[in-house]
């Protein structure tokens, strides 16, 4: 028998898993109320995929245009995420997010400033006005960068290169611990902790083209999944409508939207900029029509409406895809984004070097001359975690999540920038009441040993293996998949299409095997990912199916429109007692009567509040 005892355990008061922004905000937050917080990540320090959200992160600071406000953000979230967002998120997100940015500031971000010398903000689509506060198109890198040095010297453990396996609960089902393996000599690693934050990212890596990273396998989803956690929200998987098309190699590479934002163009094979025939009937009174109006709107004029670009992205991809099945699609199956003919060459190096440099180098392009080639490309999860808005609890005591892998802050849809602003938020929030949660507990609980043994053994049984599925080929089939059937347009046909391959998928798995030892061992790495992308891409297709309309990123073909009774329900998602997949079409909470107010106001009647509010502020 498997002698626990001699594998090493740790103990803290706050774990984190998952070192991106929402992992470090946590951890910072919970390691300043005094408690031993540590935080375990599959990869580097510094390595997460924050670093690939460039454009900025969007917080109504009202640096660039004195009209901006948390009503008037909370609206475009709550519009963006076609109202199926959960309400207290929302509003959270929309008032604490200017304070999280300038305290990032304070902790040493160096922002690009405006003239007078405050955070700039850019334009991105779906937000009313300037909004993002940025760093070139490399924020996601200044925000770890930020957030590291300011944990790091706060005192947090860390535990790099070590991949959570799963949850372990105490007899009453909370969460006490957590069993991990060393990715470099293979080893285990117990911890013990009074509690749980995940903040692991998303699941993009299912899908064949894709701007995720390889750590992005729905680990957190599939380990509170197995832990009884529900998840909510799956059928919601984001195509980010610009990423790279070509060469081959790089493609689904993401193409920031910042180029949108900084004046960029869409056009299709006919050098038409066919956005202006993608306009939906509710944003018409806030998108400019003509290309003279959109030019006035790059060249500043306040009463200009925004351009058709910087649309919801969510529109913009499935534009894209229009184009492309009428035949009018780039060389390459994508369209053309020009900034060339929009900014000049030394604007364009200033303000996106990285996207700049991403070009000359992987695709020999210089996009101050030329036009990039981009299409839809598998890219951020609006569903997850179910969490209580308040604390990011999930349905298993000690258990809480923040960021990507938590379900209901963007609805149906994300608005661009609104997923580190997000980080920063629920971060703190996470750290903050898992904090409190510990402190309210006494000693760590006892281990139950044959939990351990179990997750060790389920681990190692694919080494031991003496034949089996090859995981690289087994990831291969599930990608294919998941782009055919459970992709940017969808139907009842192909996402039963999918589930059954899936089925057969999750029968393979059950015989995985990986050469080799235990040590530096990347085909047993990839074969415990893929247990996470199945569980992941299974919520993603059987929810995608149980909703029948056609909803922010999850459009069915068999059902073209949104349907206003499926406003009212989130699809849950839970392991049922016989170990299969349970989804229930559950009941949304229902709205504070003032956020749907302002949620629902025109923008001209809110914009008169605002400054009626702000008028008796002044005068007091």
């Amino acid at each position: 028998m498997l002698d626990i005892s001699e594998i090493r355990t740790v103990e803290h008061d706050v774990l984190v898993v998952g070192a991106g922004g929402a992992g470090l905000s946590a951890a910072i937050e919970a390691s300043s109320h005094g408690l031993s917080t540590g935080i375990v990540m599959k990869s580097l320090l510094g390595k997460a995929h924050t670093v690939m959200a460039e454009g900025g992160m969007a917080a109504a600071l009202a640096n660039v245009d004195s009209r901006d406000h948390w009503k008037i953000h909370f609206r475009d979230t709550m519009r963006g995420g076609k109202f199926l967002n959960v309400w207290r998120m929302a509003e959270l997100h929309s008032k604490l997010a200017p304070e999280r940015v300038r305290l990032l500031e304070e902790w040493g971000a160096v922002f690009d400033r405006t003239k007078k010398g405050l955070i700039n903000q850019r334009n991105f689509g779906g937000h009313r006005y300037p909004r993002l506060a940025h760093v070139g198109d490399r924020t996601g890198l200044e925000m770890i960068r930020t957030l590291q040095d300011h944990g790091i010297h706060q005192g947090i453990e860390t535990y790099m290169e070590c991949t959570a396996l799963d949850l372990v609960k105490n007899e009453k089902g909370e969460v006490c611990g957590i069993v991990c393996m060393w990715r470099e000599s293979g080893s285990f690693i117990i911890f013990k902790a009074k509690s749980i934050i995940f903040a692991t990212g998303g699941g993009g890596k299912g899908w064949e083209v894709t701007s995720n990273s390889w750590e992005y396998t729905g680990d957190g989803y599939a380990l509170a999944y197995e832990a009884g956690a529900e998840l909510m929200d799956l059928e919601f998987n984001q195509f980010h409508p610009t990423g790279m098309i070509w060469p081959l190699s790089v493609k689904g590479i993401l193409v920031t939207e910042s180029v949108r934002g900084e004046g960029g163009i869409l056009l299709n094979s006919e050098g038409t900029r066919f956005m202006f025939n993608y306009v939906p009937e509710r944003f018409k009174d806030e998108t400019a029509d003509t290309e003279e109006e959109a030019a006035r709107w790059l060249a500043g004029d306040p009463n200009a409406r925004r351009p058709p670009e910087l649309l919801t992205r969510d529109v913009v991809a499935r534009a894209i895809n229009e184009e492309v099945k009428a035949g009018r699609g780039s060389k390459h199956g994508g369209a053309y984004l020009n900034i060339a003919t929009q900014r000049s060459a030394e604007d364009i190096k200033k303000k996106l070097p990285s996207m700049y440099h991403q070009f000359k180098v992987l695709a020999e392009l210089d996009i101050t001359k030329e036009p990039m080639e981009v299409g839809p490309t598998c890219h951020y999860f609006m569903g997850g975690i179910k969490v209580d808005a308040n604390t990011t609890m999930s349905s298993v005591p000690g258990l809480f999540a923040c960021g990507e892998c938590a379900a209901g802050m963007h609805g149906a849809n994300r608005l661009g920038g609104n997923s580190l602003s997000d980080l920063l938020v629920f971060g703190y929030l996470s750290g903050k009441n898992a904090a409190e949660y510990a402190a309210k507990k006494g000693s760590h609980d006892s281990l139950d040993e044959d939990q351990v043994r179990k997750i060790i053994r389920n681990a190692t049984d694919i080494l031991n293996r003496e034949s089996g599925a090859n995981p690289y080929l087994l990831h291969e089939t599930l990608e294919t998949n998941m782009q055919e059937h459970v992709g940017i347009i969808r139907s009842k046909e192909n996402l039963e299409k999918g589930i059954d391959a899936l089925e057969k998928m999750k029968a393979d798995y059950q015989t995985v095997k990986a050469k080799g030892a235990s040590q530096f061992n990347p085909g047993w790495h990839e074969a415990l990912a893929m247990r996470n992308l199945l569980i992941t891409a299974e919520a993603v297709a059987r929810a995608a199916l149980q909703r029948e309309e056609s909803r922010g990123a999850h459009t069915r073909s068999d059902f073209p429109g949104e349907q206003d009774e499926w406003l009212n329900y989130n699809i849950v998602s839970k392991k049922g007692a016989d170990g299969n997949m349970s989804l229930s079409k559950t009941e949304r909470l229902k709205p504070d009567p003032e956020m749907e107010r302002i949620a629902k106001s025109t923008i001209e009647d809110l914009e008169k509040e605002i400054a009626q509010e702000q008028g008796k502020v002044g005068a007091e």
